[in-house]
């Protein structure tokens, strides 16, 4: 009989410990902008959809595993700042003099732990820094030379600034140099996760606005602006005319109208982006998982690249 009991009792366990394994779910961007796809190229349309496909595999591969969340959204991120067709990292945009600061941030939902770093030159992989501040520092935003000489210090892949250099930027950088404009494309990347232990994390990282001021700082390493995880609500990544989603508090917001006003994902984000931004003539978009796995990719920009995957799902990119 105490061996029934017992035996029961571990099924009972066991029982419980399936019902509360979430579904995993992954939801990426790769900035919103003047993304346009009847000016594309077949063969520029199928080159950002094959890294996007790859950046979701990358972090779905980790989720699937029974991995979590954190370490999903950094593989998915480490793929796109790795590649020149997107504003982070390899492909970062060119500031005013010419040269590459680059920014990143990150932020677990079950801790509330972040870090965030600014204005870096010489990281090549910034997404890696802010995780680095938060897992190995007293602080959560470390800027410019304090933040290149901590990865420096911590082992973290060290490269010249004209490691960031790329065709399509530099063409981007003289072509609005010439015309003094203000503006030039928009591709920050982020993403983020909900992992099978229900835990939430979302990450953001960015090369900033082409021609921007330099020492200029936007809304990506700024937790609460660009980037926010809470277990309780949502996480949520950002892109867009930073200084707006700093003023406005926006991925904060989102998670705070989810708990106070007790609206939806959808219905959050919606509102944020596509009224109380645009009412301010803010441009940009955002990703968001609430803690249920449901998933919000509203923008108010002719396009934004993203996807996203769900367990038991096939993935999907959309422009």
């Amino acid at each position: 009989m105490k061996r029934y009991v017992v035996l029961m009792g571990f099924v009972f366990f066991m029982m419980l410990n399936c019902l509360a394994q979430n579904n995993y779910v992954l939801v990426i961007h790769g900035g919103a902008g003047n993304i346009m796809v009847d000016r594309m190229t077949p063969a520029q349309s199928a080159e950002y959809h094959a890294k996007l496909t790859e950046a979701l595999q990358a972090g779905e591969k980790i989720l699937a595993a029974g991995g979590n969340s954190l370490d999903a959204v950094i593989a998915s991120i480490l793929v796109l700042e790795d590649s020149p067709l997107f504003n982070a990292g390899k492909g970062a945009v060119y500031n005013a003099e010419g040269k590459h600061e680059l920014d990143a941030s990150i932020m677990d939902g079950k801790s509330l732990k972040a870090g965030a770093v600014a204005g870096t030159t010489t990281i090549r992989n910034p997404v890696l820094a802010a995780r680095l501040v938060m897992d190995s520092s007293a602080h959560v935003i470390l800027s410019g030379q304090g933040a290149d000489l901590f990865a420096r210090v911590h082992g973290l892949e060290m490269v010249d600034n004209t490691y960031f250099d790329s065709e399509k930027g530099e063409k981007e950088y003289l072509r609005i140099k010439e015309k003094l404009e203000k503006e030039g494309r928009k591709g920050t990347v982020g993403a983020v996760a909900l992992d099978k232990h229900g835990n939430l994390a979302a990450a953001t990282s960015t090369g900033g606005m082409t021609f921007k001021q330099y020492g200029r700082i936007g809304d990506s390493p700024i937790i609460g602006a660009g980037t926010y995880a809470n277990n309780e609500s949502c996480a949520v990544s950002c892109t867009g005319h930073g200084e707006y989603f700093i003023r406005n508090s926006v991925a904060y917001d989102v998670s705070a109208r989810i708990l106070y006003l007790k609206e939806t994902v959808e219905q959050s984000t919606e509102y944020i982006i596509n009224k109380k931004l645009k009412d301010q003539g803010a441009t940009g978009g955002l990703i968001a998982v609430d803690k249920n796995g449901n998933i919000a990719m509203p923008f108010n920009t002719p396009g934004m690249f993203r996807g996203f995957v769900k367990e038991g799902e096939k993935g999907e990119v959309i422009f």
